[in-house]
């Protein structure tokens, strides 16, 4: 059976919108989503793909949270075979051999107008970054703590939900879909 990744935007971090893991899974199974994995406790959730398109189990996922916890998080949803591209179209090839500097952003929709679409990639150098199919690509290798660019990621200057990953991260919750 086919897989889907529900990716939360901004849970669990220093103490704020708390979901825990364990409640998150039983309340996915009790709504109908099967085999619910969670990795990680910033909401990354592998599941059997429930047969919608990703765009609306991110409703029903985020519906389901704001209902059990009383919290409007962000989900931005994909499947197993759009992750598996996002890793094998991977336009920064530098990046994967610094995974922990290596960032895939999650956007819910095409961009239209951006920041990162009308700015000067060369401001943000050595940091590189490139899109996808509804996802930016970004390179730090002098880490993500002092970076610009993944700072202008981090501080919701979009119109549309981003979250971020990076890439040990993309490459585990492929290998969960997978299993």
């Amino acid at each position: 059976m086919s897989k889907q990744i529900a990716l939360l935007r901004g849970i669990n971090i220093s103490g704020h919108n708390k979901i825990p893991m364990a409640r998150l899974r039983e309340v996915l199974t009790e709504r109908g989503y099967g085999n619910v994995t969670t990795y990680v406790a910033s909401g990354n959730i592998v599941f059997d793909d429930p047969g919608t398109v990703p765009e609306k189990t991110a409703v029903a996922v985020a519906a389901a949270i704001e209902e059990e916890f009383g919290l409007r998080i962000p989900v931005v949803v994909r499947t197993r075979d759009e992750i598996a591209r996002l890793v094998r179209d991977n336009p920064l090839p530098e990046g994967p051999a610094e995974p922990a500097r290596f960032l895939a952003v999650f956007l819910s929709a095409e961009p239209h107008g951006t920041w990162f679409q009308q700015d000067d990639p060369a401001l943000y150098e050595p940091d590189r970054y490139a899109m996808g199919d509804r996802v930016v690509y970004v390179w730090c290798p002098n880490g993500l703590g002092t970076s610009k660019l993944a700072a202008k990621f981090a501080n919701r200057k979009l119109a549309i939900t981003a979250t971020a990953r990076n890439w040990n991260t993309v490459l585990k919750l492929l290998e969960l879909a997978d299993e």
